[in-house]
């Protein structure tokens, strides 16, 4: 028998301006960006139903209105949305959590960029007895530089950056507790937790793509089809 599920809620990472898009994401942010029948977005909400994630909370910024629009309460995605509206400009990834740390409670959460298009099993991150965890992926094209390493226990190391972040994790809230509310990146809260030895990997070999050009998003369109 599998490890129990925990009930946990999920953040969308919804509020960047998307500047590589061009005119694509001149009067509309990038979550919105249609990949056919649905948006980036709603395909991470409807995912995140099937794994029974239920509460949802995404930040707001950029065009953050429509995304609110959008996406209403959550009940057509079988999902509970609350927004955490940032103003502009947005407050990055770290700041963006410690902002929303009100919405979230305690304990863990998957923390997921909005922009980002994959199968990967959102469920394979609530098992129960799960540590904070990146979802780790080969290394693409535009960011061969990797981010992290794996070590033979499973741990996340700064070197060899052999694979690269998906935006896609496992964190708890804990890490965020003690910050000052205000822009600030991710990357020094999971450094930390490297260095502590407390931030395992899980290497993810399937679809995933980052949307972070026209060329990107018709790569994700024909791949939804």
């Amino acid at each position: 028998m599998g490890s129990p599920v925990l009930s946990m809620r999920a953040m969308l990472l919804a509020a960047g301006r998307g500047e590589r898009m061009g005119a694509l994401t001149a009067h509309r942010p990038k979550p919105l960006l249609e990949l056919g029948a649905e948006s980036l977005i709603e395909r991470h909400l409807r995912r995140l139903a099937a794994a029974g994630i239920e509460n949802v909370v995404v930040n707001l910024s950029y065009h953050g209105e429509q995304i609110r629009a959008r996406l209403g309460n959550g009940a057509r995605y079988s999902v509970s949305i609350r927004y955490s509206s940032e103003g502009e400009p947005p407050l990055e990834t770290g700041g963006g959590v410690v902002h929303a740390l009100p919405l979230l409670g305690s304990g863990p959460f998957l923390l997921i960029n909005a922009d980002v298009y994959t199968n990967f099993d959102f469920a394979k991150l609530t098992r129960r007895e799960s540590r904070p965890t990146l979802v780790l992926v080969p290394n693409p094209p535009h960011h061969a530089q990797g981010d992290f390493g794996l070590d033979a226990d499973g741990h996340v190391t700064a070197d060899p950056p052999l694979w690269t972040f998906a935006g896609i994790s496992r964190l708890d809230t804990a890490m965020f507790e003690q910050l000052a509310p205000g822009a600030r990146p991710l990357k020094p809260v999971l450094d930390t937790a490297l260095a502590h030895r407390d931030l395992l990997g899980l290497l993810y070999e399937g679809t995933w793509i980052d949307v972070g050009t026209p060329e990107r998003l018709q790569k994700a369109i024909d791949t939804n089809r």
